[in-house]
């Protein structure tokens, strides 16, 4: 190094990787937060109406739709709290930090006594998984080959269905007074989220820190060492000789930065990407909201289906939001994001303005209610695990933590915040009508998200993330 500049291929190496078990154990390690929330979010969308009940905590309808808004507004001040810290000390220390948060507040929202003390826990549980929305997808797509960093993001994204999946099922026994007490099977709900979180603690103990973090803030010696372990276990789990990559770049490192040059970066430097992160997160965020931590109460009290059996309706619910990801995820590497994400966003903000329209005019039915969420949101699945995708990757490497968290925390304030407790009023009025004016709010900012992407989105596809955007500190030597 020499005046404070370093040249290095770093980036490119971890680019030019193989997949490997080594990766498999970042995605089981770090992805894990996408299952927890899905978790969450399940657990208490399907005791909601439990909890209205006398023998219970008796939570009126709007204070039970309140819990996914305490939640959330945890989410979006962890987002911003973690994520400095994040930044500033390194992804493995606070990915650390905030899934011990998590653990605290799902074990504390267990033994909740009133509203304000549920709702309490539930914002604490909310700080842990916001701070991991940054600390994970920040360290994720420093680790994840460019090639693949696409489809990867959105499988562990649309993973958060698998926790939806495991809540729903574990609904049908926990909440079945056949097995247990009405008071205490809710309470039992939030020891499985703890007890993943414990698990998965122990496992990223084993994980290393971003070299990509290292190098920016001039742990030059540090990146090198970390890279070269990753190297050597790649290698020797897939048999393969590694090529030496044909790109570097000269970066002046500069280190931790404040939010004024996050704002000024991405509104100024960024202007148009900060316009398609801010509707891509805002229009998915409503959507999610909206609907599924009202989902038990709206399938109650349209379609008197008990409390015991909504997880038969949610499970069918979760796969196809879990498969479509998977399914049509490569698309986003290969077929390439602005038509992908513009088309799920788009397509299934028209399907939703149909189904709420089928559901005010009385025509559907809780099972063809189930299959119309189905098939909305194998599409809006994988739309909305992109919104995730494309502010992680969009935004220069010393602030993409924060980046990350600004636009979860914007696009959940402007979509999502008041969506849980606007939806459950909507529920508890009984009329079909105002709940469909709720699901075409919901179609509309989903379509004209995917309206700006068309005109705004990047492409990213198969490229390194220092090519998609620049790091703050990079000397422009090699043009790419």
């Amino acid at each position: 190094m020499s005046n404070g500049k370093t040249k290095t291929d770093i980036p490119f190496r971890l680019d030019r990787l193989p997949w490997s078990r080594w990766h498999v154990l970042v995605v089981v390690a770090l992805g894990i937060t996408w299952i927890l929330d899905g978790l969450e979010v399940t657990i208490v969308g399907v005791i909601s109406d439990v909890l209205q009940k006398p023998t219970t905590l008796a939570l009126s309808s709007f204070e039970a739709g309140f819990l996914g808004t305490a939640y959330l507004i945890g989410a979006v001040v962890g987002a911003i709290v973690f994520s400095y810290l994040t930044d500033k000390y390194g992804r493995k220390r606070l990915f650390m930090i905030t899934l011990g948060t998590y653990i605290v507040g799902t074990v504390l929202s267990a033994f909740s006594f009133n509203f304000a003390s549920i709702a309490v826990f539930r914002i604490i549980t909310g700080l842990g998984i916001g701070g991991e929305y940054s600390a994970i997808n920040s360290a994720i797509d420093e680790l994840i080959p460019a090639r693949v960093r696409g489809w990867v993001d959105l499988a562990i994204n649309g993973s958060w269905w698998v926790g939806t999946m495991v809540g729903s099922a574990l609904s049908l026994y926990l909440l079945n007074p056949a097995f247990f007490p009405i008071d205490l099977g809710w309470r039992l709900s939030f020891a499985v989220g703890a007890s993943l979180g414990l698990a998965v603690l122990l496992i990223r103990r084993y994980l290393p820190e971003s070299p990509r973090w290292l190098l920016v803030h001039g742990r030059e010696e540090e990146a090198k060492e970390v890279v070269s372990e990753i190297e050597n276990k790649v290698s020797h789990q897939t048999g393969k000789e590694l090529e030496e990559p044909n790109k570097t770049l000269e970066i002046n490192p500069i280190g931790s930065v404040g939010f004024g040059t996050v704002f000024h970066s991405v509104f100024g430097r960024y202007p148009k990407r900060a316009v398609l992160g801010l509707w891509l997160m805002a229009g998915q965020a409503f959507l999610y909201n909206a609907i599924f931590f009202t989902y038990a109460l709206l399938l109650s009290k349209f379609y008197g289906v008990p409390v015991d059996q909504t997880g038969l309706y949610i499970f069918p619910f979760a796969i196809g939001n879990f498969v479509g990801p998977l399914l049509i995820g490569k698309l986003f590497d290969t077929f390439g994001r602005k038509p992908m994400i513009a088309f799920t966003y788009i397509f299934s903000g028209v399907l939703l303005a149909i189904t709420g329209y089928l559901f005010m005019i009385g025509v559907l039915s809780a099972i063809t209610q189930t299959l119309a969420w189905v098939v909305i949101f194998f599409f809006a699945s994988a739309g909305a695990s992109s919104a995730y995708l494309t502010v992680s990757e969009v935004f220069p490497l010393e602030i993409r933590a924060m980046a990350i968290a600004l636009f979860y925390a914007v696009g959940t304030a402007i979509g999502g915040v008041a969506a849980p407790s606007i939806f459950g009023a909507l529920i508890g009025s009984g009329s079909p009508v105002n709940v469909f004016y709720g699901y075409l709010v919901g179609a509309i900012l989903m379509a004209a998200a995917g309206v700006v992407e068309i005109a705004f989105g990047v492409k990213a596809e198969r490229k390194s993330l220092e090519e998609v955007a620049a790091p703050l500190s990079e000397v422009i030597e090699n043009p790419y």
